[in-house]
């Protein structure tokens, strides 16, 4: 894992994009397509239009998967990370091929099947990840399924994520927040060769601490993140002041600007 610390969301957001930019544009040359995986959030906006503002990406050559959905709510809810994706990102870049989750599918398990079987032909060349306040990575709460080999499966949301909905303005009330979802399961995740993950802002402090100086857990699910060889994490000034920088420099490659 390599770790880069800068000052704001801005700067962050704009690294991170960066080097998203560079990853998909080496695989587009290699391979003739790149394929990823988008994240949402309230704290994945700022980075989503600054890749959406990248340069010389031939968005026609890529392959978009998406981490999560709600259950029980269509595409045109606010809150539907479908309405999210194509808002701040297919309807601005156009990606050749866009693989939705239907979330408001009268079948969820089957749906799970339907995208497993789709995504089984791919190899992942780049996830876009977030972490919840919770740790959550995609909707793999704690604890996590560590060990399902199934791509896509349907969770219960916990509170703490649920709350969390609520305070980013998606919800009204915990009680509009659905209780279940589907998600990219966690050894999906982990199969990106690469995976960037942006995770800006104050109130992601603790679950960071806890990603990266914790246990290595399902009870912080994005601890697993360390695991990967080739994973980079993009803090803020804010997500980042509860960490030891110094022990952690004796761990990882760690990157801090203006420093």
């Amino acid at each position: 894992m390599k770790i880069y610390i800068f000052p704001t969301l801005e700067e962050t957001s704009k690294a991170a994009a960066q080097m998203a930019a560079e990853l998909l544009k080496r695989r587009i040359k290699e391979n003739g397509k790149a394929v990823f995986v988008a994240a949402t959030g309230a704290s994945q906006l700022v980075f989503l239009d600054c890749l959406c503002h990248q340069k010389g990406i031939d968005w026609s050559k890529t392959v978009m998967f998406h981490l999560d959905e709600y259950i029980g709510i269509d595409e045109t809810h606010p809150a539907s990370f479908r309405y999210y994706l194509r808002k701040n990102l297919v309807e601005k870049v156009h990606p050749g091929e866009v693989h939705w989750i239907q979330g408001d599918s009268i079948n969820p398990a089957g749906e799970c099947q339907r995208l497993s079987e789709i995504i089984s032909k791919y190899h992942i060349d780049v996830a876009f990840v977030g972490i919840g306040e919770n740790g959550h990575l995609a909707f793999n709460d704690p604890p996590a399924d560590f060990e399902t080999s199934q791509p896509y499966i349907v969770v219960e949301l916990d509170q703490t994520c649920r709350l969390q909905q609520v305070k980013e303005g998606w919800f009204k009330s915990l009680d509009d927040v659905p209780r279940k979802a589907i998600t990219m399961s966690i050894k999906q995740i982990l199969t990106a060769s690469a995976i960037i993950a942006v995770v800006p802002e104050k109130r992601k402090a603790l679950a960071v601490k806890k990603a990266l100086e914790g246990p290595i857990s399902p009870d912080c699910p994005a601890s697993i993140l360390r695991t990967h060889q080739n994973c980079h994490l993009f803090l803020d000034a804010d997500s980042s002041s509860l960490l030891n920088i110094a022990w952690l420099k004796q761990q990882y490659n760690i990157f801090v600007a203006n420093s």
